[in-house]
């Protein structure tokens, strides 16, 4: 065998050895949440987990939250999980201890954790997704030095997923959940999710296309897949902060 392709080789199985710990470790604090006796304690401590992660594969210019997320006319989502946001432009609102709401404009992502993915949990998702991307954007020209303003960004296409310990079927993510992932449309639709048992799937390629990992390394492909479509996304809009002040002298 020669040199260059031994050095493939060995370097494939290096990456693969390598990521493959990260998912165990997750696991691994993911399993020892089980004697923690309430659910909904066991469920934050979870939900931590999947933040750390987050915060420390995501570039600087993010920040990653348990939020709310509020717009400009004072509507506000249900509380997520888990929240992916810019962290360079846009700051916290009304942060008290641990609860914080996010501007509408300033949010990538959103994900909600769980202790399985099934049809129960992709539809609550969903539904969480739909919060978030009912409410309203603002956007205003940006300003920059050499010439004339940019103008106003579109909104950003929402990232929404679910994040979890295992998956409910046992073909894993074939046709069970593709079914019942397909009758997500509209504002409820969910662009990834990953079970830390070893899977993940995301539709970033678009025409309902599937792209799946079933392996050790199914946490990182799916961070990296995650990445690659945040990049894919650019800067969120420049928020119109004169509409929500304008709300405060009524």
């Amino acid at each position: 065998m020669s040199e260059p392709h031994l050095s493939r080789t060995r370097g494939t199985e290096f990456l693969q050895r390598a990521f493959a710990s990260e998912q165990a470790c997750l696991m691994a604090k993911l399993r020892s949440s089980d004697r923690i006796v309430h659910d909904g304690d066991r469920g934050e401590v979870n939900e931590q987990y999947f933040i750390d992660v987050l915060r420390h594969y995501l570039p600087n210019r993010y920040t990653v939250h348990k939020a709310s997320i509020l717009d400009s006319e004072g509507q506000i989502s249900d509380s997520i999980d888990v929240v992916v946001h810019d962290r360079q432009y846009t700051p916290t609102l009304l942060d008290s201890e641990s609860h914080r709401y996010v501007p509408a404009e300033a949010v990538y992502a959103v994900f909600e954790c769980k202790p399985v993915i099934s049809k129960h949990y992709l539809e609550y998702a969903g539904r969480k997704a739909e919060s978030v991307r009912r409410l309203k954007q603002t956007s205003v020209p940006i300003v920059h030095a050499g010439s004339s303003p940019y103008p106003p960004k579109a909104p950003i296409k929402l990232i929404a997923g679910i994040l979890a310990i295992e998956v409910e079927w046992k073909d894993g993510l074939g046709d069970c959940f593709r079914t019942c992932h397909s009758e997500l449309d509209g504002l409820k639709r969910l662009d990834c999710g990953l079970a830390v048992d070893g899977h993940s799937f995301d539709t970033f390629a678009g025409d309902d296309r599937y792209t799946c990992c079933a392996s050790e390394n199914a946490l990182v492909f799916f961070l990296f897949r995650l990445l690659n479509q945040l990049q894919s996304l650019g800067t969120v809009p420049a928020i119109d902060w004169n509409a929500y002040a304008s709300r405060l002298s009524r």
